[in-house]
């Protein structure tokens, strides 16, 4: 069993829940025409998250494998155009949620824990925001209609 979490382009996924199970489901149908395993098919912020990722976590498949298969931190990344799927060792949950979820704001690329099913989280103003708030007037800055002043 492994601890799996997903990265992705903002601008492909949708932005309501239902639409975004539904993109999830046929994103990990891993349909496209090519290998999973080329981070050069990815976006550029995929491809940095992904380099960054694999300096902690390195890739058990393609281009940038490693060689040591003891590793618990070995992790199996499939590469498509527009998401990441990565399945870490179950012991490196906290470690990889952490490490992931840095990068993934840091690189302004959404991010989402189906092992856990989280919140799925989008970039917005630099930091990462359920999408259920993304886009939501802030009701504690805005003043009533009724003031003018």
């Amino acid at each position: 069993m492994s601890y799996d979490l997903m990265v992705f382009s903002p601008e492909a996924a949708p932005k309501t829940k239902p639409e975004f199970m539904v993109w999830y489901d046929t994103q990990t149908e891993w349909a496209e025409e090519h290998t999973y395993n080329d981070p050069s098919i990815a976006t550029s912020a995929l491809q940095s998250w992904l380099q960054e990722m694999e300096q902690t976590f390195p890739n058990m498949n393609g281009p940038n494998a490693t060689d040591d298969h003891t590793s618990a931190y070995e992790t199996d990344y499939s590469i498509g155009r527009v998401v990441i799927y990565a399945a870490f060792s179950w012991s490196l949950t906290g470690e990889a949620n952490e490490t992931a979820h840095r990068l993934a704001q840091k690189h302004q690329v959404g991010f989402w824990d189906p092992s856990f099913e989280g919140p799925i989280l989008l970039p917005e103003n630099g930091e990462l925001r359920p999408m259920e708030e993304i886009d939501k007037p802030n009701t504690a800055t805005e003043k009533p209609w009724w003031k003018l002043w």
